[in-house]
């Protein structure tokens, strides 16, 4: 009976252990509704002034629970609380010292991170580079933005392939699926701090629109917008 005892308890020492136990961290959840970025409905056509709004008239505001259905995910930090360099690539993201983002570098596996500012004064060939940020593409990667300072815009691709603008400012920390079509600019205040964090050896490369017959864009479409094509059907 002893025995029969003593291994009764072992085996609740070993469940109270196990590694499925072990796995019920806290991860970081996600911000409440109230703190996501402003996102609005695009006008059709080309954009004149990327740097603009560019609101429809009236706006067509864009909801959380949209963002999320095409896979955007956004956590709300205190950037203003921590020091960061204007530049600095790489930036080892084990260096963070907000616990928050520290958390999240850890639930979500970044290894690799750097700081940039997108300013005329930062960033050689300025007007260029914003220009080109601001081709529709797509990446074989997530991205990864946390906005230390400054402000601008990720445009994303909606459902039915409307442009959604979201305007992101410090404390922001948003990421883009995998394969979604997107593009980026400053806003008309010319200023962005920027840390771009990644999982391994970071990839910057971008594959401009049309690129359907890309994986990544096939995966994409396959988890975001397959569902909506037969609930359509």
């Amino acid at each position: 009976i002893e025995l029969k005892t003593m291994a009764a308890e072992n085996k609740a020492d070993e469940a109270a252990t196990s590694p499925t136990t072990k796995k019920q961290k806290t991860m970081v959840e996600q911000a409440p509704d109230s703190e996501w970025p402003a996102a609005w409905l695009m006008p059709d056509g080309d954009c004149e002034n990327q740097k603009a709004k560019n609101m429809r008239e009236p706006n067509v505001p864009v909801t959380v629970a949209e963002l999320k259905d095409i896979g955007i995910c956004y956590w709300k930090l205190d950037a203003s609380a921590y020091e960061y360099p204007v530049i600095s690539v790489p930036w080892d993201p084990k260096d963070a010292v907000d616990p928050k983002l520290s958390q999240i570098r850890d639930d979500r596996g970044y290894s690799y991170a750097d700081i940039i500012t997108v300013h005329p004064d930062k960033l050689p060939s300025y007007e260029d580079k914003v220009k080109a940020f601001f081709e529709e593409h797509i990446h074989d990667a997530e991205e990864i933005r946390y906005i230390l300072g400054g402000s601008g815009f990720f445009d994303v691709r909606n459902k039915k392939d409307e442009w959604v603008r979201i305007h992101i400012k410090a404390g922001d920390l948003m990421t883009l699926p995998e394969g979604i079509y997107h593009r980026f600019t400053v806003d008309e205040d010319d200023c962005i701090h920027a840390m771009r964090l990644f999982v391994g050896q970071p990839v910057w490369t971008p594959f401009n629109r049309p690129c359907e017959e890309h994986g990544s864009r096939k995966k994409y479409v396959q988890e975001f917008l397959e569902e909506e094509k037969k609930t359509e059907g």
